[in-house]
């Protein structure tokens, strides 16, 4: 597994046109979820790229504090269909929360979870802090790690 975190800027063409299709493989046509991916916040974000192979197999949205909450995110968590249930999510998320806490401190990080990976977050020490809510048609709920 590779590394590889960039500022929008220093993204090139094909780097952000693979991240751009995984969303849409994985949020738009497996999810069947109609919604605008391309936001205005890629552009104020750090972007985590997990390759294998010179492939992207996973990829996070680092959210700086004031862009999508007061706290610092993670979002866009994906994982390519192939390399499911193998662990990589978790070292994604965990490769995820070390790249934070080193762009902006070891402060409090929240997220907008899909309900069906509650479990998944809580393991990771993310905890509930609100009701279950739409967005685009799926269930989610904000999670804290303190």
């Amino acid at each position: 597994m590779k590394w590889i975190l960039k500022k929008f800027d220093a993204l090139s063409v094909h780097e952000l046109y693979t991240i751009l299709r995984l969303r849409s493989e994985v949020f738009g046509v497996e999810q069947h979820c109609v919604y605008q991916d391309v936001d205005n916040k890629d552009q104020s974000c750090y972007h985590l790229m997990g390759l294998i192979n010179d492939q992207l197999a996973a990829y996070t949205r680092i959210v700086p504090p004031g862009v999508s909450y007061a706290e610092a995110s993670i979002g866009r968590v994906v994982t390519s269909a192939l390399h499911r249930r193998t662990g990589l999510g978790r070292e994604l998320m965990n490769e995820s929360i070390r790249r934070l806490y080193e762009l902006f401190g070891k402060a409090p990080v929240r997220i907008g979870a899909q309900l069906y990976l509650l479990e998944f977050y809580s393991s990771l020490g993310f905890i509930q802090t609100g009701d279950v809510y739409d967005e685009d048609g799926i269930a989610h709920i904000q999670m804290l790690l303190s």
